[in-house]
């Protein structure tokens, strides 16, 4: 009987342990909160080298931990269907702490139809590592009319 007792003890100790993991600064899954949106008008701000124009908007971004860092992504919502090559380009930043990118891609060769919004998402993924993200209290993605971004 005594034996149950304490195996319930310490069951109940270790579930409230977990409650309090989950809850911390500890557990990967909590580095990064919610994204919150911003509209914005946006200018290029990539110098020459990369003619691609920014998507319309960015529809979602989250930030998914891995063993060796975090992979971000964001889905990009182009005004008409046949986007395509679209990338996350890292836009240089004299603080640290935040990170920007602008979500850029290709235009349809041709003229397109707009279709849904389902049809048109593109998504755009980049990696960081564990020793990039060591500083990082933000990143944003940037598209042409609005901006989105998540905190630690």
């Amino acid at each position: 009987m005594r034996h149950v007792t304490r195996a319930a003890l310490l069951a109940m100790v270790f579930l409230t342990a977990c409650s309090t993991v989950r809850e911390s600064r500890l557990n990967p899954f909590n580095w990064f909160g919610r994204d919150r949106v911003e509209a914005v008008e946006t200018v290029d701000s990539v110098p020459i080298q990369d003619r691609r124009p920014l998507v319309g908007q960015i529809a979602s971004l989250s930030v998914d931990p891995t063993p060796e860092g975090a992979i971000i992504r964001a889905v990009g919502l182009p005004d008409t269907q046949g986007f395509w090559a679209a990338d996350l380009v890292e836009v240089p930043s004299d603080d640290p702490s935040q990170i920007f990118y602008e979500f850029r891609i290709v235009p349809p060769l041709e003229q397109r139809r707009s279709g849904t919004q389902r049809s048109r998402e593109v998504i755009a993924g980049t990696e960081l590592s564990n020793t990039r993200l060591r500083s990082v209290r933000s990143i944003t993605v940037v598209g042409r009319q609005n901006r989105r971004s998540v905190r630690r």
